[in-house]
């Protein structure tokens, strides 16, 4: 048993200035307001939710296309130092082949969570591509986009246990409303993303099950008062999350504040889109088989496209309130939000939830990491 008292809490709905928070095998078992003598004080520190990042390619030299055990065993440990505390492994557009591979080696890494292996906890796989559409393709690999097939997915979910949390697909490709149809009754998360569809196309994917927006803005048709296309889709239904990468590179901060006040903290999900150049040194590196830059953090293919980030997660926080984001808000878009938008029920801090939390410092910098109760930084 844990005891952690005299400290404050975000919950993140909320904050309190000075609780007890007790953990019992891996869970919440209460939190009591008020100054208390039992257990270990914190006084003048804060536990926030564990960070759950649900859009990540890589970390330290590992990449989720590996499609190895280690390379996803090595990201769960560096990313807890980030203040993660779970995340959902995701591809860039590959072969066939490749991706069966990627799914199985995400089962055998969850598996070997379950055995004791440490670090962030893994919640599956999210495939970004192959079905997207090459005008919009960004730093995927073309030589691999191709039109939406179901039963390609069945038998790469089958190859990774049931493991496939999540799908992007670009709309206005052929079959691509079927697919997400028959993707969301079989209970993934389809977001919408690499695309150049149309406003109406937009709202018929929404119809038909996707809930999320692709890294909102990036790879999509601009937002245009007589073309309003897929980003004026996402942003006004109630129903879909619009992920974020909050660098400060892929999205300017008017746009960032905008897009909170547009659909509030409630929708808004923080994500890395962070690739295995992340925490190395500036030079060349590699995504999906491209050539990838990066010069000061900053990761693009040769022509000069963006190619995911080299962004962690407690430093997306941090960027938010800096451009004037209340630090509850952009708490949420990184926690309960994120977890909410691909159907998770952690990210928060309540009785009988997992014990996954940060302990901060005055500055907000990252004191601990607990993951299921245990510490891990």
């Amino acid at each position: 048993m844990l005891t952690l008292s005299n400290v404050a809490i975000y919950t993140p709905t909320h904050h309190l200035p000075q609780v007890t928070v007790v953990v019992d095998r891996g869970r919440i078992q209460r939190i009591s307001p008020g100054k208390s003598s039992k257990g270990e004080s914190l006084e003048g520190y804060t536990i926030i939710p564990g960070f759950v990042d649900t859009h990540i390619h890589g970390y330290g030299g590992w990449d989720t296309n590996d499609a190895t055990e280690n390379s996803l065993l090595a990201m769960a440990e560096g990313l807890v130092r980030h203040g993660v505390t779970a995340f959902l492994p995701t591809t860039v557009t590959a072969s066939y082949q490749s991706l069966l591979a990627c799914a199985r080696t995400t089962s055998r890494a969850i598996q070997a969570q379950s055995d004791g292996a440490g670090g962030a906890r893994i919640i599956g796989l999210q495939l970004e591509g192959p079905f997207i559409n090459p005008e919009k393709k960004g730093a995927q690999n073309p030589d691999y986009i191709q039109h939406p097939n179901w039963d390609e997915l069945e038998a790469i979910h089958r190859a990774g246990n049931g493991w496939v949390r999540a799908l992007t697909i670009a709309p206005e490709l052929t079959g691509a409303f079927s697919v997400i149809e028959q993707a969301t009754a079989a209970g993934w998360t389809v977001s919408l993303g690499h695309s150049n569809a149309t406003y109406d196309e937009g709202l018929q994917a929404i119809v038909a099950g996707a809930t999320r927006a692709t890294h909102l803005f990036n790879a999509m048709a601009p937002l245009h008062h007589r073309q309003p296309g897929l980003v004026a889709a996402c942003l006004e239904s109630p129903q879909v999350f619009v992920e974020l990468i909050a660098d400060l590179v892929h999205v300017a901060p008017p746009l960032l504040r905008l897009t909170r006040q547009i659909v509030g903290a409630q929708r808004a999900v923080l994500i890395t889109d962070s690739i295995s150049a992340t925490e190395l040194p500036d030079g060349t590196h590699s995504l999906g088989g491209l050539t990838v830059t990066v010069e000061n953090h900053v990761a693009r293919l040769e022509d000069g496209t963006l190619a995911g980030s080299t962004l962690t997660m407690d430093r997306a926080v941090l960027n938010m309130t800096a451009i004037g984001v209340p630090f509850r808000e952009a708490l949420m878009m990184a926690t309960a939000v994120a977890a909410r938008s691909i159907g998770e029920r952690i990210g928060t801090i309540q009785p009988g939830g997992l014990a996954d939390f940060l302990v901060l410092n005055e500055d907000l910098s990252i004191s601990r990491v607990y993951v299921a109760g245990h510490r891990m930084v």
